[in-house]
């Protein structure tokens, strides 16, 4: 048996449209993402802050892997 995180599941993912900040576009971001590339302006667009395991786990940086973590926490 495979342990697999439950914010992983692709089946759970959901969407919400934000506002760029530059252009005003709406685009979509889907909840496993924290920021995207407006396409029309190229302005990257964030969505808000909301608490993950990333933020208390202890065992987020291994689970998610180095580089996912990095990226996503923004620490070297």
């Amino acid at each position: 048996m495979t342990f697999r995180c439950p914010g992983q599941d692709s089946r759970k993912l959901r969407v919400g449209l934000h506002k760029c900040p530059k252009c005003g576009t709406q685009v979509e971001i889907f909840s496993d993402e924290s920021r995207i590339k407006c396409y029309k302006c190229g302005e990257m667009v964030h969505r808000e802050k909301m608490p993950s395991c990333i933020d208390w786990c202890s065992s987020a940086r291994e689970c998610l892997g180095e580089e996912r973590w990095r990226q996503l926490t923004g620490r070297e």
